[in-house]
């Protein structure tokens, strides 16, 4: 086996949800999904698929129909080109993972420069090194004062430091998972401008771009580098339908990428998967069509759980933590347990809570914990939150 794959470590995630296997009880808020169950009318469509026998391989790059119409979804996004001009940059994937995955096997090869803020979703660290590539971090800083304390943001000055004619690849996720860290549309501009002078990929996971809650957009979506982007530029964009779609266990997702690259995408899409099964690709076709249906309703709910969550960590003695303004996570750290890890595990074993160490994202974030507040009934968050409080009143 190659070395660099024996010397990954293992899911800090997975490491605390085993903890709570055969335990009754236990409040989950460890992974990054809803429970809530994917609409009715979009497992329908799945369903229609596979009675009509669509059984069979498809396109490597997506059934053209999807294809379409998320072409007609991104330019309701980011308008100013028409549909017909982000079809022939699209690739199909067979989950977001997927799709990342895929943009470093296409950029990187062993050796390489590879760049990352953060803290961050640990596959998206764990995917160059797996490419054999050399990978430097740049963590973001905590805010530790004011009204903003708790909050993760940007050195940029750093950023650009560390981004040179060397590094082939910037690796970037915002809305973030899991600080809530966003950027604004002068700071992207700012990345993309140094990128075309270094000659740097830029990767942008931005599954998370409608889970936006500031509402300092005219779409209501954060910010995205396909907006500030010129269709040459050296840049992939990376989405899913999991997060916004509530579509987690269907494993689809899409790239935005320079039209030139589209057709190399869909030969290494053969060699990974060859293409995503009709069925879902069916059901991905009529979430976008009655997208309105969900999404919206969705962020509403996100926010209802966020303002229930928030307040009552904050209440909590010793608790740091800044309204997240994306995604779908609560980041706070609890003075006097740095290591969050044991932490989470106690947690369980204790308190039957389940949240996410903060190592598991990057060593900047000991003593954090991360908290999935996608929740269908807010009162589990408030349930949560007592038990995190009962539990920290116990400790000598």
């Amino acid at each position: 086996m190659r070395q660099v794959i024996e010397k990954l470590e293992e899911s800090r995630i997975r490491e605390v949800a085993n903890e709570g296997l055969g335990r009754e009880g236990v409040l989950k808020f460890w992974f990054g999904e809803s429970d809530e169950v994917t609409p009715a009318f979009v497992r329908e469509a799945a369903m229609a698929s596979l009675q009509a026998g669509e059984t069979f391989y498809a396109h490597n790059l997506g059934l053209p129909e999807l294809r379409e119409a998320l072409a007609v979804y991104t330019d309701a996004l980011h308008p100013g080109r028409g549909a017909p001009h982000w079809q022939p940059r699209l690739a199909v994937t067979s989950g977001g993972v997927n799709g990342l995955m895929l943009a470093s096997q296409a950029l990187l090869d062993a050796g390489d420069e590879a760049v990352a803020i953060t803290p961050v979703w640990p596959n998206l660290l764990a995917q160059p090194r797996i490419m054999g590539a050399r990978l430097r971090c740049v963590p973001l800083k905590v805010q530790e004062k004011g009204a903003r304390a708790g909050a993760w943001v940007l050195d940029m000055d750093a950023l650009l430091t560390a981004i040179t004619p060397t590094t082939k690849l910037l690796i970037l996720n915002a809305p973030n998972n899991p600080t809530g860290w966003t950027l604004d549309r002068a700071q992207q501009a700012t990345i993309l401008e140094h990128c075309r002078h270094t000659g740097t990929w830029i990767l942008a996971d931005e599954v998370y771009e409608r889970l936006y809650f500031a509402g300092d957009t005219a779409n209501g979506a954060a910010s995205s580098f396909l907006d500030v982007a010129e269709p040459e530029d050296r840049l992939i964009v990376a989405h899913s339908f999991s997060k916004s779609f509530l579509m987690t266990g269907w494993r689809l997702g899409w790239l935005v990428l320079p039209a030139m690259l589209t057709p190399t995408m869909g030969k290494l899409i053969e060699f990974n998967t060859s293409c995503a099964p009709v069925f879902v690709q069916r059901a991905a076709q009529a979430a976008l069509k009655r997208g309105d249906e969900i999404t919206p309703a969705l962020v509403n709910h996100l926010r209802v759980c966020r303002d229930t969550l928030v307040p009552l960590l904050l209440a909590i003695p010793g608790v740091t933590l800044a309204e997240p303004k994306g995604g779908m996570y609560a980041f706070f750290r609890l003075e006097g347990h740095p290591d969050c890890l044991d932490t989470a595990k106690r947690l369980v074993r204790e308190a039957g809570l389940g949240l996410a160490p903060g190592s598991a994202f990057g060593q900047e974030a000991s003593g954090w914990l991360r908290w999935c507040f996608a929740s269908l009934d807010p009162a589990r968050l408030v349930q949560g939150a007592e038990r995190l409080r009962q539990w920290l009143d116990q400790q000598p």
